[in-house]
């Protein structure tokens, strides 16, 4: 539950009721507010490119930690649109196919991750966010047992079926 004390309509203290059959935070001055503390949608985007899959390191990882681009779906976006937008603002590629892979919940983080693969080209030039990055050959990429690490074991299961 979130730590929100106050309502952002009227200033007005909140507190706990039941809600859809859910404790929510709402509006003690009943305006109308209900906290819905609904997770945030994020993509993620294993990219392919070169017939090589890219694992990047953001700067505030610890070193050897990487991942799948990810980043928040932005309002009015279609998720498929926005995956090709993360995958351009962060390591400067253009997509050429993006093929949904799966949906995933992730309630450590509080979110929803939209996953999918991505074909990619061009020069890669990293964001600000990115410290590097790695190329690994399918074979050779392993999945992480939490996050983005379950999209990894579901594309690759599906990869090793279409073999």
């Amino acid at each position: 539950m979130s730590d929100w004390r106050f309502c952002p309509l009227c200033s007005a203290g909140l507190e706990t009721h039941d809600v859809g059959g859910l404790p929510r935070l709402i509006c003690r001055a009943r305006c109308g507010f209900v906290h819905w503390d609904n997770p945030a949608p994020v993509l993620a985007a294993l990219v392919e490119y070169d017939g090589r899959i890219l694992l990047a390191r953001n700067h505030t990882w610890a070193a050897g930690a990487f991942g799948l681009i990810t980043g928040f779906l932005e309002r009015d976006e279609a998720p498929a649109a926005g995956v090709a937008r993360e995958v351009r603002e962060e390591l400067g590629l253009e997509t050429d196919a993006v093929t949904l892979i799966g949906v995933y919940p992730f309630a450590r983080r509080h979110e929803v991750i939209i996953a999918y693969h991505v074909l990619a080209n061009g020069e890669i030039r990293l964001n600000e966010e990115l410290a590097e990055f790695r190329l690994i050959v399918p074979e050779k990429l392993k999945a992480w047992d939490f996050g983005t690490g379950l999209v990894v074991r579901d594309w690759l299961a599906r990869r090793r079926v279409g073999s």
